[in-house]
């Protein structure tokens, strides 16, 4: 898998990338996202936490960080409890309807402003558990707030 690094984003990229560690362990998630020339990854969970060893906001911060990537948590870009239900159930036209109301609070609107500005300047990843981007509140999320922002969806390698 090689590929060259690139150059940071500029306004008129204006493309962002995803990447989701279901079935993949921390290596190929920050293979991915170096393979992308990712310069900074936007945690995008409501809670940083992991059953899976790495992903928890400390651990994978640090890799990361080790391998020349930024970290950044955007803690209200992240899904309410009720809404990771029904993403585990399947309902994704009920986590939609929650996180869309999510994406309406002061907050949430903060962080998302933030996340254009450092979109615009950095080559940008968001990350989460969900390994369908097509079913996972990142897809909401651009939608909703970087609809005029290409998305790349990144694929690590599964475990």
């Amino acid at each position: 898998m090689a590929s060259a690094k690139t150059e940071s984003a500029t306004a008129d990229s204006r493309t962002i990338w995803t990447i989701g560690y279901e079935r993949a362990t921390v290596p190929a998630v920050i293979d991915a996202l170096a393979d992308a020339g990712i310069e900074v990854l936007v945690d995008v969970r409501a809670l940083p936490l992991s059953r899976r060893p790495g992903f928890s906001k400390t651990a994978l911060a640090g890799a990361a960080m080790e391998a020349g990537i930024g970290y950044r948590h955007l803690k209200p870009l992240g899904t309410p409890k009720e809404g990771r239900e029904a993403a585990r159930s399947g309902d994704y036209a009920r986590l939609a309807k929650i996180y869309g109301g999510q994406l309406e609070l002061p907050e949430a609107l903060a962080a998302a402003a933030e996340l254009r500005d450092l979109a615009a300047e950095r080559r940008v990843a968001l990350l989460c558990f969900c390994g369908d981007a097509g079913q996972c509140h990142r897809s909401l999320l651009l939608g909703a707030m970087l609809g005029d922002f290409k998305a790349v969806h990144l694929h690590p390698a599964m475990a």
